[in-house]
């Protein structure tokens, strides 16, 4: 959110600066054919893929912002005037999600967007999917991808609207192939 806010559960708006965002993404994409498009059911997400130029994503919890619990609604630099030195993907959220949890929910969206991947790739048939969410779960898919702890996420910066491959390489397994572009 602009003000900095954890906003989990709160189903705000997708602000104007995400929906030009939106839009210029939508150019970057045209053109592109996507086997499955995914969306978080909040509806700064489900804005943000219709802009793109995806009118009907298949809608699922799995890519619901992270629920911050307690900590919903305050920034980061509240919650650490509180609980110094507090990592969400470390500590996770009183009332909320534990980073075990994120983790979790991380790697069943991979099986639901990617089922059987490496088998598909063996035979040289490759799917692609497209999902629109929120910064902590997508940070949070992108570690699963890889088989890395959850804590990594935290090392991930990633900002509104911007493109991001996961791929599945013959040569390299799971990677992460473009993070961040705006």
């Amino acid at each position: 959110s602009l003000s900095g806010r954890h906003t989990g559960t709160t189903d705000v708006p997708l602000t104007a600066s995400g929906q030009e965002k939106a839009k210029l993404l939508a150019t970057r994409l045209k053109g592109i054919t996507f086997d499955t498009v995914y969306s978080s059911p909040m509806q700064r997400a489900l804005r943000t893929a219709q802009l793109a130029g995806f009118e009907h994503p298949q809608v699922t919890d799995l890519l619901r912002e992270v629920n911050y619990g307690r900590f919903e609604g305050l920034t980061t630099g509240q919650i650490r005037e509180a609980h110094p030195g507090w990592e969400l993907y470390k500590d996770g959220c009183p009332g909320g999600e534990t980073p075990q949890q994120i983790h979790a929910r991380a790697r069943a969206f991979i099986e639901l967007a990617a089922p059987g991947d490496r088998e598909l790739a063996a035979r040289g048939d490759r799917r692609t999917a497209i999902a629109f969410a929120h910064g902590h779960i997508l940070r949070a898919i992108a570690v699963a991808w890889i088989s890395a702890e959850i804590t990594v996420a935290a090392g991930l910066q990633l900002d509104v609207a911007t493109l991001n491959i996961l791929s599945d390489e013959d040569r390299y397994g799971r990677v992460i192939a473009l993070w961040n572009a705006s």
